[in-house]
């Protein structure tokens, strides 16, 4: 099996530092440990509300990660989300920032976290320009899509490079041990298998941790995952660098 990078998000950091005024914990020296124990990239998803990212932030990651060979930068967002007050809009955050990946992702303003995929009959018209778009301006597109072998199909047809694989509902059914759990890992499965035949890349996050990513990287050809959230759970009780390297070590074995 080969090695899945690891791309630590880092959403809740900057959650916590907006719990208070100034800038601690800051998301910068946060994102260096985390390339320091081993993760190869730092994935952010700054909303229109700024609960967490602000754009300065993407701005102080992009100069971060720019540098460094082999580590990426992976921004996440909503196309569509457009200028708010002291924030500039997803697309121009891109432009200005230039990240090497971009994910993305059909939430809206007022949802809690990504919660499902792309449905491309009805956004593919719209999505297509906006591919063409990032990848003038030098970005790896993934789009973020639910285990659907027909929707992956279309997703190869808008031209994207990458699927994002959202795993929300298996990370529910393994917590829970359901009946249907093996059911659904063999969708994740056969999602992966289809976007391989189609020359797409493969990502997949979403309430990945350490008791269930151990299983899911064993979907074929898993280039990337990308954990925030159960990382930084586990980060409060065993520290950032072990908790990264814990999953590290995971996603290489």
């Amino acid at each position: 099996m080969s090695s899945t990078a690891l791309s630590v998000n880092l959403n809740k950091i900057a959650l916590i530092r907006n719990s208070r005024e100034g800038s601690y914990p800051c998301v910068v020296k946060h994102a260096q440990t985390c390339l320091e124990a081993g993760a190869e990239g730092i994935t952010v998803h700054p909303r229109p509300d700024q609960r967490h990212i602000r754009p300065q932030d993407v701005f102080d990651l992009a100069a971060l990660v720019a540098p460094l060979d082999g580590i990426e930068f992976n921004v996440e967002g909503n196309p569509f989300a457009g200028p708010q007050e002291g924030y500039p809009g997803f697309m121009a955050l891109v432009e200005q920032s230039r990240p090497d990946q971009v994910t993305l992702v059909p939430d809206s303003d007022d949802q809690l976290t990504s919660d499902h995929g792309f449905d491309l009959t009805t956004s593919a018209d719209t999505l297509r320009p906006i591919i063409e778009q990032l990848h003038q301006w030098g970005c790896r597109v993934s789009l973020f899509m639910d285990p659907d072998v027909e929707q992956i199909k279309l997703a190869k047809q808008v031209g994207t490079d990458r699927i994002e694989l959202y795993t929300g509902p298996y990370a529910a059914a393994y917590r829970q041990q359901s009946d249907d759990l093996d059911t659904l890992f063999q969708q994740y499965y056969q999602a992966a298998e289809a976007a391989a035949e189609l020359g797409l890349g493969l990502n997949a996050g979403h309430d990945l941790d350490l008791d269930n990513l151990a299983r899911f990287r064993g979907i074929p050809q898993l280039l990337e995952v990308s954990i925030g959230h159960a990382l930084t759970v586990d980060s409060i009780a065993m520290g950032m660098s072990e908790a990264v390297r814990r999953y590290h070590q995971i996603c290489q074995a």
